[in-house]
């Protein structure tokens, strides 16, 4: 990449350049084909993803109270249809109805089938940040991928709870500011709420973008990048309710409507998701941070100007 002089520091009137450069670097990593790969993953990981995860917090919060928070979110996502779908699918994979073999065989298959969409995010980040894992590393590589995969989704898990908690005391807050403060009040409590769940989300993003992929990056860029997707994937978040609730994509699909809903939200959320990862490589590139691979990966091909 081309070093632009005296750009040693961002500075506001870099950010039209950079939000250029990475849609270049974006489109020419064929973003729209990754996405799709992870979102046919998400979909085979659904299941055990969120029995995992339901069953973790749950431990702290309460099955049915998470379930039901969980079922929520995805009807405002997706819609009541696909909500009521995903928890029947739920419902069935935890079945008490086993035997001490089958149930084993199924916790070891719905780890790996959770830890699935992970790890092939990580190939999909290794590729947009130009790195390549070097083909003579061993099964030991991979099964460290799978249990960095699963450490992502006990992640997952602990912000969830954290955003459940602030969200039920939010909520408690706005109830005592209605009684007793004048209306406005509660467009702080709103905003506070936005950014908490801004918060949340960069979280996530900022460790997906530092120890999912296959490189050395310094946590200042993961972080500028991290908040640039969080902001990006809540708005993205709200057009694609919007979209679905009025345009229903999924209804001519009959039974498989679902999992068509759950493959676009899931590959229009990656494309968000790839665009943050694209400007915080361009970022870290520009401003001489880098992006360093690490000792079972290598730089695939030269920065693109």
């Amino acid at each position: 990449m081309k070093k632009i002089a005296n750009e040693n520091k961002f500075k506001l009137q870099h950010l039209p350049s950079l939000v250029k450069q990475t849609y270049k670097a974006w489109d020419a990593n064929d973003p729209f084909r990754l996405s799709a790969v992870v979102a046919y993953y998400a979909v085979l990981s659904l299941p055990g993803l969120l029995v995992i995860i339901i069953n973790l917090v749950g431990s702290v919060w309460g099955v049915d109270i998470v379930q039901g928070r969980l079922t929520d979110e995805i009807s405002q996502a997706l819609g009541s249809d696909a909500a009521n779908s995903i928890r029947t699918m739920v419902q069935e994979t935890q079945s008490e109805n086993k035997n001490i073999v089958a149930t084993v065989l199924g916790i070891c298959t719905l780890v790996f089938g959770a830890t699935g969409v992970f790890y092939h995010l990580q190939l999909s980040l290794n590729q947009i940040w130009c790195v390549e894992v070097d083909k003579k590393s061993s099964i030991i590589k991979m099964l460290i991928d799978r249990t960095r995969s699963f450490a992502f989704i006990l992640a997952v898990g602990f912000l969830l709870l954290i955003s459940f908690m602030v969200t039920t005391a939010i909520s408690a807050l706005n109830d005592y500011i209605r009684s007793v403060l004048p209306d406005f009040i509660l467009y702080i409590a709103y905003t506070l709420d936005f950014l908490v769940s801004v918060g949340i989300i960069t979280v996530l993003f900022a460790l997906i973008f530092r120890y999912l992929p296959d490189v050395k990056i310094r946590w200042k860029s993961v972080w500028v990048g991290a908040l640039l997707t969080s902001v990006l994937f809540v708005f993205g978040k709200f057009l694609l309710g919007l979209y679905f609730g009025e345009a229903n994509p999924g209804s001519t699909y009959g039974a498989a409507g679902t999992i068509v809903l759950v493959l676009l939200w899931v590959s229009y959320s990656c494309l968000i998701l790839f665009f943050g990862a694209e400007f915080t490589w361009v970022y870290a590139e520009r401003y001489g941070h880098g992006i360093t691979p690490t000792k079972t990966s290598k730089n695939k091909k030269a920065t693109p100007s």
